[in-house]
């Protein structure tokens, strides 16, 4: 079943994606220019150019994985307060 996604959401999802072009262009950018210097060194640029987009992207990671918690969250309160309701009515809990 599809969960229907907020525009918040989407928006996030969306700068990730964007985080992980500026990884893609800024390892890319940086081996091309640093490759005249050596392979070795091309790699190390690489990776320093990619640092910068996947800062970005463990973030919006970050906001993700806190929107999924608070969604579960919502969803176990729910839940307990319908055990809370329940139990009311029954005054009596079985040890079974």
């Amino acid at each position: 079943m599809l969960k229907r996604r907020s525009a918040f959401e989407r928006l996030i999802s969306l700068l990730q994606g964007a985080s992980w072009a500026f990884v893609i262009i800024g390892a890319t950018t940086f081996f091309i220019t640093l490759y005249p210097f050596g392979f070795f060194i091309a790699l190390i640029g690489a990776f320093i150019g990619s640092l910068g987009g996947l800062f970005f992207v463990v973030m919006f990671e970050i906001a993700s994985l806190q929107i999924n918690k608070f969604e579960e969250l919502k969803k176990h309160t729910i839940l307990l307060e319908e055990m809370v309701r329940v139990s009311k009515k029954d005054e009596k809990i079985s040890d079974n």
